[in-house]
């Protein structure tokens, strides 16, 4: 009956909710010299890499609309023969409404286009540092198109990392995935390993990194917001994608898709293997198989100029072997394996009422589960852990852009389910449950329902205010409610164009649903260890930066600070390879952040650059999860996965001959030494690694390339923190050739 009654609360959010959304608003004001306003002028919006436009006409008083315009890049030009060709180029970013400005002339012969590229401020309204990567950036950085990748997301976000197979941003664990605006739920904690969503399947993804607005907050650390392929740049065509390296590795795709002027498709099959899985404990490779195969579809139909439905769905299921030590004792007895499976399935109304006015509802479904097995005979310990989690919700999101405002409000809400069964088996004579066999099944339910409210004011052409609010109500183990305020400030200087900005608010992570009780309790305190019940994370965080565009060039800098309590980790029960999610009782991170992007140099390719300086600190004792942990004395101490100092150096160039190339560039100062001596340094030796990739395109329909990752093959460790295999060590030099092969049906 409780849950009946939620996912009647769904329904009822769904016809008038609102939250986060992957798409924009582009409007703007045509005029005359004289700035006189021109009504009845075409007004054409297109990509540059695809099919998709819309048109839209100017009023009375010289003003177009452009509404429900997915994430991306764009030209929007004047079709009207009567006057001068001018086009401009736009960022479009979420719930952003960007304003051009048309100054047209009366036609005359020899007339060429002139597209001015629209300068990084006038994306900036908001106070929310972000980066755009799209599907040629993706296809062009070395690994980055591989299934099990997060390149892209490492290269080109200040603070992103890979450490103990996980990915980390600003120093925390959890970050949101959204597909077609629309957030993958997933309330735990480092247990998954595999791809959220295969980069090759992505037309676009908008990465934000803190100072978020109302329609963001369940993850603090990083928004990763996907605007998935749609059909639009196919005709009717497929592509076979296949790779083929050392470590016996492929990474294989076939897609295809195609579009009429209503309806859009793409889809796509992927299969993946190789022999170099996760990061090995020692520099050799030993039981580290991994493959896996999935499956992604996006659908898109007009039923007409207000009503839009668009349906995604992505499958996968991933395995992994967990290396080991050649010097173990029991080697050969060591075969523990993680499997994991992942579906998701969303479907969107898109309605527009007017002009400035955008509604979209979207239930979704998402499954998630991780099964970690080991062999039997398993020294000390063997372990069975297998976890699967439902998430059934929705979500709607409202936008409504007027004069100088633009407004969102609305409500977010899901409820899962959580089963977990947790088995040790004990091997080690020394142990004194040596002989003994532990099984335990641990079920779990809870919701979430987020309601927020949010207005972006432009108050003159130079400042943009931002300020919202956030109410999150959890129903778990434990019910928690937060009330997440949030402000924002961006300054455009005149004449120069800097946009300096600045924020200041507060969020809420609802925590995992794992507890321990029963059986599990008990074999929870005969570890010595203590059982408390997870709270949510609560984060304070404050920002300062500035964006300063120099003739195309785009240098963003910034500096934040995050306050957390409970701040959420992991740790494992002994030697068990059980993970259990916990919370300590609070965390600093703090650092400063740079990015820097060319414009296209001598029309042959472009470098970026980035880097972040951070310092990730937690202070006092465990407040939720297993509480085996005593801080040390003095306040503050060093998080495993603090790493001062982290650099990207990279860009691609297109050759003559159609051949191309692409690099990348990246340095670590070291993570946190688990074992660092007293009087010695906190963390572990640097690391570099040099990422490149050559290639020809044989016309417009065959290409091929050769990639070398880690060319050095600089082997140093990583970390020493025991996750999935315990140390890690970099992973050794990785060559593979990638075939791209496209045809029409």
């Amino acid at each position: 009956m409780q849950r009946l009654i939620f996912l009647g609360v769904i329904s009822l959010a769904l016809t008038g909710s609102i939250f986060a959304t992957v798409f924009g608003t582009v409007r703007g004001i045509v005029h005359d010299p004289r700035h006189r306003p021109i009504g009845g002028i075409t007004m054409v919006l297109s990509t540059k890499d695809s099919n998709y436009t819309m048109t839209a006409l100017t009023d009375a008083d010289g003003q177009f609309h452009f509404d429900a315009v997915p994430l991306g890049e764009y030209t929007v030009a004047v079709s009207d023969p009567t006057f001068v060709p001018e086009a401009h180029g736009v960022t479009v970013l979420s719930g952003s409404a960007p304003i051009l400005h048309f100054e047209l002339h009366l036609a005359s012969q020899n007339e060429s286009v002139t597209v001015s590229a629209n300068s990084a401020s006038e994306q900036t309204e908001s106070a929310t540092p972000t980066n755009l990567i799209n599907r040629e950036e993706i296809r062009d950085t070395p690994g980055a198109t591989r299934s099990n990748s997060v390149a892209m997301i490492t290269n080109y976000v200040p603070g992103a990392y890979m450490t103990h197979d996980q990915l980390h941003v600003r120093g925390g664990h959890q970050v949101s995935w959204l597909i077609d605006g629309v957030p993958i739920p997933n309330t735990n904690i480092a247990s998954n390993l595999g791809p959220q969503i295969d980069p090759k399947d992505i037309d676009t993804v908008e990465a934000q990194r803190g100072s978020y607005s109302a329609d963001f907050g369940d993850r603090t650390y990083g928004v990763f917001n996907v605007a998935p392929r749609t059909g639009f740049e196919w005709n009717n065509d497929a592509e076979i994608v296949t790779s083929f390296g050392n470590f016996y590795q492929t990474d294989d795709q076939v897609n295809f898709g195609g579009h009429t002027n209503r309806f859009a498709y793409y889809a796509s099959v992927n299969g993946n293997r190789t022999d170099l899985g996760l990061e090995t404990p020692t520099s050799a490779v030993i039981h580290d198989r991994a493959n896996g195969y999935g499956g992604f579809t996006s659908l898109m139909f007009n039923l007409d100029s207000q009503d839009q439905l668009r349906f995604v769905a992505s499958l996968r299921r991933d395995h992994y072997q967990i290396p080991y030590a050649p010097d173990d004792p029991v080697s050969s007895d060591l075969r523990d394996v993680n499997d994991e499976a992942d579906a998701f399935v969303a479907f969107s109304w898109v309605r527009t009422f007017g002009t400035g006015v955008v509604l979209t509802v979207s239930p979704f479904y998402h499954f998630n589960s991780a099964n970690y097995e080991s062999n039997a005979h398993d020294f000390p310990s063997a372990t069975t852990d297998r976890r699967s989690s439902g998430y059934e919700g929705g979500q709607a999101t409202l936008s409504y852009i007027k004069d100088r405002n633009n407004g969102r409000a609305g409500l977010y809400a899901f409820e899962q389910q959580n089963d977990e069964l947790f088995g040790v088996i004990f091997n080690d004579p020394a142990d004194p449950s040596f002989g003994n066999i532990f099984r335990d099944a641990q079920s779990a339910t809870g919701s979430l329902i987020a309601a927020f409210v949010e207005d972006e004011f432009r108050a003159t052409s130079w400042l943009t205010l931002n300020a919202g609010v956030r109410q999150t109500h959890f129903s778990g183990n434990l019910v928690e409610n937060a009330t997440s305020p949030r402000f924002g400030a961006a300054v455009k200087v005149p004449k120069i164009n800097w946009v300096v900005r600045g924020f200041y608010g507060h969020f809420y992570q609802a925590p995992p649903l794992q507890t321990a009780t029963g059986p599990l309790l008990q074999f929870v305190s005969a570890q010595n260890l203590g059982f408390i019940p997870l709270h949510g994370e609560r984060d304070e965080e404050s920002q300062f930066g500035v964006a300063i565009p120099y003739k195309g060039w785009i240098l963003d800098v910034d500096t934040f600070r995050t306050r957390a309590k409970n701040y959420f980790d992991h740790n494992s029960v002994g030697n068990s390879d059980i993970f259990f999610p916990l919370t300590i009782d609070g965390a600093l991170i703090r650092g400063w952040e740079l990015t820097l992007r060319s414009p296209q140099i001598a029309k042959r390719g472009q470098v970026y650059v980035t880097y972040s300086n951070q310092v990730a600190q937690g202070k006092g004792a465990i407040s939720g999860g297993l509480t085996d942990f005593s801080p040390p004395q003095g306040g503050y101490f060093l998080l495993d996965h603090d790493q001062r100092n982290t650099l990207h150096f990279g860009g691609n160039v297109n050759l003559p001959r159609s051949i191309y190339a692409s690099t990348d560039i990246y340095y670590g100062s070291g993570f946190t030494d688990g074992n660092a001596p007293s009087s010695g340094p906190d963390h572990l030796p640097g690391h570099t690694t040099f990422d490149v990739t050559v290639g020809k395109n044989f016309g417009e329909r065959l290409s091929v390339g050769v990639s070398g990752i880690n060319v050095a093959n600089r082997r140093v460790l990583l970390d020493n923190s025991f996750t999935f295999g315990g140390t890690h060590y970099m992973n050794p030099r990785e060559i593979f050739v990638q075939l791209r092969y496209r045809f029409h049906y």
